[in-house]
């Protein structure tokens, strides 16, 4: 899941040896935590061993630094407004809401033991394990939530991303349980199209469409990161499903029964998860990011005329991010930009369609894909 070597001598860290029968991987020498690595990023960076952003400049750096400072007002703003359950919400999806915030503090390279979030990690992770993780392995609540495949792929994700990073060996045990389980209900609950409905299929009668076909393909590929195993069929499916559902000029529509006219966050948020999935070079992928380029990577205001603003950026930023280069840096100025001058300077949140929560743990985990702590979003 990670690359070490060019990073050891660093952080002082010798050889790793990985194996293990069950899930793939045993550490045979304590690896450096995620708050360890930013501690050392400062002298990694003097030594050209890390990416980001560039400062050569003094504009570059100024940009940085403004960055950084919408950065921190939104990360606190986040963790202030914490209920004391642990949980996050709007729009009644408490569990959707917690998953994503909980991942906007992961992205500041705090874990849940290491780093100014890390209270405010482990309390998420309670309330998803405590009141949410049910036996038949949703992670969710089907009787207030009419739309809980959501929240259930932006858990997964979310608590994907820390088991990686949790030293307590029980808690860790029990969380690749709660995964294990919910990747089984993701299978289950696939349509025979190969796609996710809001609810389950049998639930939703097998209805499905593309936001959260594609929450349940991230979810599980950090699931599947993580050494929890996922069926191949399963992603498979899924991929086709996406390829089933494009048009031809290289845009997704909504679903593999209404098609209707391509859509541009449904398009960044498909070709986001064949990244996640592996598929970079099919012959589907080519014409959606064209088409993505085509009304996306201008970051206009004729972007808004499609609506889910923060959505679409929040894939479609995940997409340019792994192309890299002066692809990325340019279409990252202008984003960054966009996104910090749209915050409440004085409190430090941004407000939108669904709610305040949902829309700064989007802008945060949008500003920090630099910083490059989530295993999920790495190149």
């Amino acid at each position: 899941m990670y690359r070490w070597s060019g990073l050891q001598s660093a952080v002082g860290v010798g050889p790793i040896v990985v194996q293990n029968s069950r899930y793939g991987f045993k550490i045979m020498k304590k690896l450096p935590s995620r708050r360890t690595l930013l501690n050392a990023i400062p002298s990694l960076a003097g030594a050209g061993l890390l990416g980001g952003v560039s400062c050569s400049s003094a504009s570059a750096a100024k940009n940085k630094q403004t960055w950084d400072k919408a950065i921190d007002k939104g990360l606190r703003w986040v963790s202030r407004i914490q209920s004391r359950r642990g949980h996050w919400t709007a729009g009644n999806y408490p569990t959707a809401m917690t998953a994503l915030a909980g991942c906007a503090l992961l992205c500041s390279g705090s874990t849940s033991t290491q780093g100014p979030y890390a209270r405010n990690i482990r309390r998420a992770v309670d309330y998803l394990i405590s009141h949410k993780a049910r036996g038949n392995g949703l992670i969710g609540d089907p009787k207030s939530d009419s739309r809980y495949t959501y929240g259930h792929g932006f858990a997964m994700l979310f608590l994907s991303q820390v088991v990686g990073e949790e030293e307590d060996q029980e808690r860790r045990s029990e969380l690749l349980e709660i995964l294990n389980r919910a990747v089984t209900f993701s299978g289950q609950a696939q349509t025979k199209s190969g796609g996710w409905g809001y609810v389950s299929a049998k639930d939703g009668n097998d209805f499905d469409e593309g936001s959260t076909t594609i929450t349940q393909v991230q979810g599980l590929r950090g699931c599947r990161n993580a050494g929890v195993v996922v069926a191949s069929e399963t992603i498979e499916k899924a991929k086709q499903y996406i390829y089933g559902c494009q048009n031809k000029d290289g845009g997704i529509s909504y679903s593999s029964r209404n098609r209707g006219s391509s859509r541009p966050a449904i398009t960044a948020a498909a070709l986001a998860s064949l990244y996640s999935a592996g598929d970079y070079d099919s012959e589907h992928v080519p014409k959606m990011q064209e088409y993505c380029k085509k009304h996306l990577y201008r970051v206009t205001d004729g972007s808004r005329a499609f609506g889910h603003w923060h959505y679409t950026y929040h894939y479609y930023g995940q997409v340019v991010y792994r192309d890299g280069g002066k692809i990325w840096e340019s279409f990252r100025d202008r984003l960054y930009d966009r996104i910090v001058s749209e915050q409440n300077s004085a409190s430090g949140e941004w407000t939108g369609n669904i709610g305040p929560i949902y829309v700064t743990a989007l802008s945060l985990i949008m500003l920090q894909l630099d910083k490059g702590y989530l295993p999920i979003f790495q190149r």
